[in-house]
């Protein structure tokens, strides 16, 4: 718990830090929002693992959301299947730089599938909170280059586990854009994540790569892939992801696509997603 509560801490002192900021910003936070017209393009978490490092701006709320999300996770003796509904990223603009999100599963039912005898287990409710503080470094306004971190912590409010703890982590986006209009995605992240049977806790690392490129008018393709290593159990997991997001209007997304665990006990999921900005 003593690591949970120093995450708490080090996002507080992230929140309050005074980062320098473009003089043009310098005077807009949450209760002076930055007029439309100086907006910054809308930018997404999703669909990718990748997390974007540019800041929702002062004073605005974003909602992105996994409308449906399927998760499937083969293990030694249980297949389980994990049914997501609305398992939303509520965002909203702190300062020029600063951006606070809480993650809410809105609604989790899940099917177990003993291997042994072939017994069925079902379980649902409201999932797990997890709150989360993004701090951009640089890149937010201007430039090829941005980097931002984003520490977090998860509240175990789910009722769908019988066994449920804190988590917690840090995330470090980057990205780059090219010529031509493609976009690279870059992230590192560590974990301190609750062992899937019993009650301890064990560390995992996270790198990742993406890449992104206008197929079309208002729609962009993405490719990404990402490794997972569980310093535990020595285990290392393996995804190839793809997704299409549509640009509906200037302020609302669509996205679909897939993430696909190469091993055979990797998790794979399926989803359908909406984003919009107000």
């Amino acid at each position: 718990m003593k690591k949970i509560y120093f995450l708490i801490c080090f996002m507080l002192f992230l929140t309050l830090k005074p980062w320098a900021q473009e003089k043009k910003s310098i005077h807009y936070n949450l209760f002076r929002p930055v007029p439309k017209a100086e907006l910054r393009e809308m930018e997404t978490e999703r669909p990718d693992v990748t997390e974007s490092p540019i800041t929702l701006d002062a004073g605005h709320f974003q909602y992105e959301s996994d409308l449906f999300r399927l998760e499937r996770a083969p293990g030694e003796n249980a297949l389980t299947n994990t049914f997501l509904f609305n398992q939303a990223n509520l965002k909203l603009g702190l300062t020029h730089s600063t951006a606070v999100q809480l993650v809410v599963q809105s609604f989790v039912y899940q099917r177990e599938k003993l291997v042994e005898d072939g017994t069925i287990a079902r379980s649902h409710g409201f999932g797990d909170l997890t709150l989360r503080i993004k701090q951009n470094f640089l890149g937010n306004d201007k430039g090829n280059f941005a980097i931002a971190v984003i520490p977090y912590i998860k509240f175990p409010t789910s009722h769908v586990e019988e066994e449920n703890r804190h988590e917690g982590g840090l995330i470090i986006p980057m990205s780059l854009k090219l010529p031509s209009e493609w976009n690279v995605g870059m992230q590192m992240e560590v974990d301190r994540l609750q062992d899937t049977e019993g009650a301890g806790l064990h560390t995992e690392i996270l790198q990742s790569f993406t890449i992104g490129h206008s197929l079309m008018d208002r729609v962009t393709g993405i490719a990404e892939t990402y490794y997972r290593y569980d310093f535990s159990h020595h285990h290392w997991g393996n995804f190839l992801n793809a997704a299409l997001q549509v640009e509906l209007a200037t302020d609302i997304k669509l996205d679909g696509g897939l993430n696909y665990g190469l091993q055979h006990d990797a998790l794979k999921s399926y989803f359908l997603g909406l984003s919009f900005r107000l």
